[in-house]
């Protein structure tokens, strides 16, 4: 029985189809000239409907520019922001996960995550959080999982490529 389980979880779950799975990069509140190479990093997946819903490229960066899927240089940056598709989020110390998601301009909540609604479960590291997934403060090198619907078997870690 173990075997099985774990042959099912290195199975791939598909990319959900339209806009709702799909949404578009924004950057709302304060914007300030600084690096966008640094700081920690935290991964967030995001799963509705038995489905990834991708976290986009430039949540967080004004006026910037993007190479084969990555930016390589943005005027400024909010507090978090994504450089790439992968769902790693670089922050400042003391953010949360509703901060992250008020600069994008996105709907959380216990039961709405961006347009998809129901009880959302939310796992740190592989381990079930049962709070406002709002409040969560983020550490460096955690794996964060947002789900609704359909469970999908959330990871517990991250390999964190170099900058």
């Amino acid at each position: 029985m173990l075997l099985v389980a774990a042959a099912l979880a290195l199975v791939p779950t598909p990319i959900g189809v339209g806009a709702s799975y799909h949404p578009q990069p924004a950057a709302h509140g304060a914007c300030v000239a600084a690096p966008i190479d640094r700081g920690p990093r935290v991964h967030v997946e995001l799963f509705a409907g038995g489905r990834v819903v991708i976290v986009p490229t430039a949540i967080g960066l004004r006026g910037e520019r993007v190479a084969l899927g990555r930016v390589t240089h943005a005027r400024c940056r909010a507090p978090l922001w994504t450089t790439d598709p992968s769902g790693v989020v670089s922050f400042e110390r003391g953010a949360t996960l509703g901060d992250l998601f008020a600069i994008w301009g996105r709907a959380l909540g216990p039961a709405r995550l961006l347009a998809f609604r129901g009880s959302v479960r939310l796992y740190v590291n592989g381990v079930r959080r049962r709070l406002d997934p709002r409040s969560l403060r983020l550490r460096d090198r955690d794996e964060i999982v947002l789900e609704v619907g359909p469970a999908v078997a959330p990871h517990r870690s991250f390999r964190f490529p170099p900058r």
